[in-house]
């Protein structure tokens, strides 16, 4: 098929190339222009942009869809489908309906259970025991066209980081056999109860220690390994990258003994791997070496 491309991220990157591998022509790529990024701020161009300028294949950075010239110019390539996955930008209607086929989405969840843009952490912090990833024909509500196939894992203890590259590449699978025969794999309206995953607020990655242990291990894998979930002490921010959940009391938030744990509002939790500012990851022995935090301090 002839394919517009639009993502930006890492998890658009496994459906990009598995199309390429399949023998999908695309015909151009669309992705977020490139933000500033490290010390220095140099423009830095998304994964997927990046990964079309080594294939070859010409990207188009727009500012938005909503341009009559911007649709004009979409529309004159004459797709068979267009494939998104994580691009960032809302398609207005006469983008979604321009290739003959319409608009694919690869949706990081099992429709109609997170829809918007955070649906990996939105699982892993409700404590979801499964999710999955859907390949949606796109209309214009938010997430909310029906579904040709749908793939499922379960959620485990695995991080953010861990489950998103797994779904990225379930969902690469699955749009290579929905486009292989489109006719195989009919679109079924959504069923059940929907609910909206928000963008992560800052807010939201400093750890309350007067939560359960559970749902404090539940915060710290959904922010893992970005943005990541932190405390401060001595107005130092501290990023723990993992933890488990353990047999422990005390006031929340307090220090129980010299490995770190901490209890929480039920239990306590052990960190596994933890970040000071600036530093690399480390355990949190390394931590305490040049950063003691000892029993009985109350973290915030």
């Amino acid at each position: 098929m002839q394919i517009i491309f639009m993502g930006t991220p890492d998890f658009a990157v496994p459906t990009l190339d598995a199309l390429v591998a399949a023998g999908h022509d695309i015909l151009a790529v669309y992705s977020q222009p490139p933000r500033p990024a490290g010390r220095g701020k140099a423009l830095r161009p998304g994964a997927v942009h990046a990964r079309a300028e080594a294939l070859g294949i010409p990207v188009r950075c727009p500012l938005s869809l909503r341009d009559p010239a911007a649709q004009a110019e979409f529309a004159a390539l004459n797709a068979d489908v267009g494939v998104v996955a994580a691009y960032g930008l809302i398609l207005p209607q006469p983008v979604l309906d321009a290739p003959r086929l319409g608009c694919l989405n690869v949706h990081g969840s099992l429709l109609p259970r997170w829809r918007g843009a955070a649906p990996v952490q939105r699982a892993i912090l409700a404590g979801d025991a499964e999710t999955g990833v859907g390949i949606m024909q796109m209309e214009r509500g938010l997430d909310t066209g029906p579904v040709r196939l749908e793939g499922r894992t379960p959620v485990g203890d695995k991080d953010a980081g861990t489950l998103t590259a797994e779904l990225a590449a379930l969902g690469a699978a699955l749009m290579v056999r929905v486009l292989a025969d489109p006719d195989r794999f009919p679109a079924v309206p959504q069923v059940g109860e929907a609910n909206y995953a928000p963008k992560i607020d800052k807010a939201e990655t400093r750890l309350d220690f007067a939560e359960p242990a559970d749902a404090v291990v539940r915060r710290i894998r959904a922010f893992a390994p970005a943005p990541g979930a932190w405390f401060e002490e001595k107005g130092d921010r501290i990023r723990i990258l993992s933890a488990i959940a353990v047999e422990g009391h005390g006031a929340p938030g307090t220090v129980l003994d010299d490995t770190l744990t901490i209890a929480c509002g039920a239990h306590a939790i052990r960190p596994v791997l933890v970040q000071r500012a600036g530093r690399g990851a480390m355990t949190p022995a390394d931590l305490l070496r040049g950063f003691p935090i000892p029993a009985g301090t109350t973290l915030g």
